[in-house]
């Protein structure tokens, strides 16, 4: 009976958030920009425009830093804060979002957003989606449409997340098919172009890189004369309820590890909770919460599972692991772009033990052809110089 319960207060909520989205997308956001582009456009206004509370994404902070220092453009961040506030709250600041769109000369994004796409875009406004990640690993979008994970297709369709762009920019030619299927762009194909992903260009910066090298050592002293690992797992289950794996034996790796490497473990930002390290190996393993760019920058060696940040760290053509015991439950639930095997430029490990031997084993060598060539198939847009192709394509370099 209480099975029973739980599953009609389930459908229950789906329809009243299904109600609520009618409401505002078909009618509350839609009449609130129409009467609010009466006005003219502000040819100076450009917006950032962030779904969640917190500081600034990575993806944003080259073009912010260089256009709010632009006399010519009137720079604004805005926050939606989605998950963080009362639903009235968030409908509140979704309007306020939109009135401002419709003044606005340029917006750019790099997430989802089905406010911005709910409204009939004047044409002087040009939108750029930046996104916030690199290649094309795990599905997303239109591609989840029949997977576990995300929305369904008939819930994207109805409330489409990617209209109204003018640009969105990849990190390679290769990876184009694949942001136009998630992002539904059969239409406008031409839009995916592969400037480059403007975060990538500190990477080819050499004060960046000291920098970043010095803040990763100064926050964690107890790595000092070690080589550094990164272990940088994405997250498991919906964004919500969002976990870190717990499969990685960390006693085990310091066993094998310790003398001549710290480990750096780096949670998904969706993950609010993540499991403690025990105080055994609190010598050899660090949560830290620092920008991953710096991160990235600071490891020897990178292990990940799903995450598309293995295309940002190919970039330096260092080693690289994928430990992914779960990986079957993981192509189930949400699929990926490439075959696993065939995508991933390192070995792939299901148990600790020959992660940690493959590990050591790089005092012998490390070739780095095979990351190299990953690099070229998947960064190959990614050279130092994408923000300046993205404000150029733009009209406001």
């Amino acid at each position: 009976m209480a099975k029973g319960n739980n599953s009609a207060r389930g459908a229950l909520r789906q329809l009243a958030s299904d109600v609520a989205k009618d409401v505002t997308m078909f009618g509350i956001y839609p009449h609130a920009y129409n009467r609010a582009a009466k006005a003219p456009v502000d040819p100076r206004k450009v917006l950032f425009i962030e779904g969640k509370l917190g500081p600034m994404p990575d993806a944003f902070q080259l073009i912010w830093d260089r256009l709010s220092a632009d006399a010519r453009y009137d720079a604004r961040y805005i926050t939606l804060d989605l998950n963080d506030v009362s639903l009235p709250r968030y409908i509140a600041n979704c309007r306020a979002m939109v009135k401002e769109l419709a003044t606005a000369r340029y917006a750019f994004l790099c997430d989802a957003s089905n406010i911005v796409s709910c409204v009939k875009l004047r044409p002087e406004t040009k939108i750029a989606q930046l996104w916030h990640a690199c290649g094309a690993f795990k599905k997303w979008g239109m591609s989840t449409g029949d997977k576990h994970f995300g929305a369904t297709g008939s819930q994207i369709e109805r409330h489409p997340y990617y209209r109204n762009l003018a640009l969105v920019t990849v990190s390679a030619p290769e990876v184009a098919w694949a942001y136009r299927e998630a992002m539904m762009l059969e239409d406008t194909p031409d839009i995916v172009k592969a400037l480059g992903v403007s975060r990538t260009d500190v990477f080819f910066d050499e004060a960046f890189l000291e920098r970043a090298r010095k803040a990763v050592r100064d926050a964690v002293p107890g790595i000092a004369g070690r080589k550094v690992i990164l272990y940088a797992p994405t997250f498991r289950g919906h964004v919500l309820q969002a976990k870190s794996p717990d499969d990685l034996d960390l006693a085990l790796m310091k066993r094998e590890l310790g003398d001549e490497y710290a480990l750096l473990v780096k949670h998904h930002p969706y993950v609010k909770h993540p499991t403690p390290i025990p105080a055994s190996c609190a010598d050899f393993a660090f949560t830290v919460d620092m920008p991953i760019d710096q991160l990235l920058v600071a490891a020897d060696v990178c292990v990940s599972d799903y995450s598309s940040l293995v295309f940002e760290y190919s970039l330096f053509e260092r080693p690289m692991a994928f430990f992914a015991p779960d990986r079957a439950d993981y192509d189930d639930w949400r699929g990926f772009y490439y075959d696993y095997d065939e995508l991933t430029p390192g070995p792939v490990f299901e148990q600790t033990a020959p992660l940690a031997a493959w590990i050591r084993g790089l005092a012998g060598g490390f070739d780095p052809s095979e990351v190299r060539a990953f690099r070229q198939k998947f960064m190959s847009a990614c050279d130092g110089h994408a923000t300046d192709r993205i404000l150029e394509f733009m009209g406001m370099a």
